[in-house]
């Protein structure tokens, strides 16, 4: 089914760009693919929906390009000043104009309102051209994965006035707790047979939701507008997806999620999450502001597949949102802007770029919602402008914690509405090799709104961070303790001051992995 059913989308779509009325489509794929409306809506929604995704996604998409060429430009400069003539600045120009030309192309389909769309995965059609070097012998065997690929799933849409939530295939609980599968056939396909059973079908996930679902259909008596009383079914849609792998087939079921009731409030506190491509960094207040406890999350993305990094992202989130329930607090995210990041690889070192690009900022903030909207936590989003600056500044050597700690607190501080006045005059923000930088901040003026500070204070703090770098200072080992110290079995002293405390905090070789920098 899956194959008949992908062709009729693909050619669905090819009369769709031809302008062909979709009426007049509905009759004639009825009758050429002998598919029912029902099975012909699916494909008809599941193909609108490809096409709104792609040209909701294509002004971000040029928005991004142009930040890219920004950038790279810029980068381009800079190369050309230290290292002209060099095969460094080559690739990069080949780079910028690769960019130029996407954008190009980009801006032409805008205009147009043309959309592209490569059924199979563009990454598997471009394999063809380097056959030997993605493991083909041939275009035939890369042939037939190509056609497997785009015949691999299909899509069943549910209804909540249709019997089991659906007409074209039906759900029924077997006496052992698993599901029993009824899948109608479209006419013509060689079977025998109309529909197609499937017996002992059990979900890992999200089995209870769907037989609540399925349990939910009833009939009720209506009425019309003109007085006459009528029956119809209610219940609640539940959609099936099919997807064939290297196992066999998947069946995916999704139903409406149901609200659940909220555990958490503001006036408890919030515990605010600072993004990073190696972890996640939380702080946690309570109604007043004032710091609870900070944790780190470890989330080492890189190197790891798309199913792996998932799952990683996954048990994290779900970790946050069960810290998030049992305390009683909302969750604080930033509302990041994706351009920006991404923007940010043209302009890096390789090692950089690949670390930037193996976190996935946009899938870890939806996981997060997902995960607060299944335990009743209730989420937050602000805007991350300057936390990370505020979190260095005035956070860091104040709470003796670190600088991605110090921006989840300046988040979590946001989200609850509070101050973000400076705290001190003289900024020492901790460094990674555990030394600090020190430099004084900026005359505030009052009249304009805080984060105008904050701007002239990061100016500061990115000339700060390249004297100290250019000096060596990040290379160096930390300013060597007292004898005193040395004696008392310490190895490290810790420029930031825990809070209350008025001495240097030191710590021992047994706890250097907790250290903030």
């Amino acid at each position: 089914m899956g194959l008949g059913a992908r062709r009729a989308q693909r050619t669905l779509f090819a009369r769709m760009r031809a302008g062909v009325p979709l009426n007049e489509l509905k009759r004639s794929f009825r009758r050429r693919f002998g598919l029912t409306a029902r099975q012909f809506n699916a494909i008809r929604v599941e193909l609108e929906g490809k096409i709104a995704s792609i040209r909701e996604r294509r002004p971000e998409l040029i928005e991004e390009a142009k930040w890219r060429i920004r950038k790279a430009e810029e980068a381009v400069g800079r190369l050309e000043k230290k290292h002209p003539g060099s095969d460094v600045v080559h690739q990069k120009k080949r780079r910028l104009a690769v960019l130029r030309a996407k954008l190009e192309a980009l801006l032409a389909d805008q205009e147009s309102g043309r959309v592209r769309l490569c059924f199979g995965s563009r990454r598997l059609f471009r394999k063809q051209f380097s056959r030997e070097e993605n493991g083909y012998a041939d275009h035939a065997a890369w042939k037939k994965d190509w056609q497997a690929e785009r015949s691999s799933q299909f899509f069943v849409l549910g209804s909540k006035d249709e019997a089991s939530g659906n007409q074209s295939c039906q759900a029924a609980v077997a006496p052992d707790g698993s599901l029993r599968l009824r899948l109608r056939l479209p006419y013509g396909w060689g079977s025998t047979s109309k529909h197609l059973v499937l017996e002992g079908v059990r979900l890992a996930y999200g089995q209870e939701e769907i037989l609540q679902a399925l349990s939910a259909g009833r009939v009720v008596t209506a009425q019309t507008k003109t007085g006459k009383l009528f029956r119809k079914r209610e219940g609640a849609a539940v959609s099936y997806r099919f997807v064939r792998d290297w196992k066999g087939w998947r069946v995916f079921a999704s139903v409406e999620a149901q609200p659940v009731a909220l555990v958490t409030r503001r006036l408890a506190g919030a515990i605010g999450v600072d993004s990073n491509p190696d972890h996640l960094a939380l702080a946690e207040t309570d109604r007043f502001g004032n710091l609870v406890e900070i944790r780190r999350i470890g989330l080492h993305l890189y190197g790891k597949s798309e199913e792996q990094a998932k799952a990683a992202i996954g048990d994290a989130c779900r970790q946050i949102a069960r810290a998030c329930a049992e305390s009683g607090k909302p969750l604080v995210i930033e509302r990041l802007d994706l351009r920006k990041r991404r923007a940010e690889l043209e302009a890096v070192d390789c090692v950089r770029a690949r670390s930037l690009s193996s976190f996935a900022y946009a899938k870890t903030n939806s996981m997060l919602k997902a995960a607060s909207f299944r335990a009743g936590v209730k989420w937050i989003e602000v805007d991350p402008a300057y936390t990370s600056v505020i979190g260095a500044v005035n956070h860091a050597r104040r709470h003796g914690i670190g600088s991605h700690q110090g921006a989840a607190y300046a988040v979590a501080r946001r989200g609850l509405g509070l101050s973000e006045r400076p705290s001190v005059r003289e900024a020492v923000v901790p460094t990674r090799n555990g030394g600090h930088l020190t430099f004084a901040l900026p005359a505030r003026n009052r009249a304009k709104h805080v984060w105008s500070f904050w701007a002239d204070v990061r100016k500061g703090l990115k000339a700060a961070h390249a004297a100290h770098a250019r000096s060596g200072g990040n290379r160096l080992s930390p300013a060597p303790l007292s004898p005193k110290s040395w004696a008392l079995g310490a190895t490290r002293a810790l420029p930031a001051k825990p809070r209350h405390a008025n001495r240097r905090q030191h710590c021992s070789a047994d706890v250097l992995d907790d250290l903030p920098w």
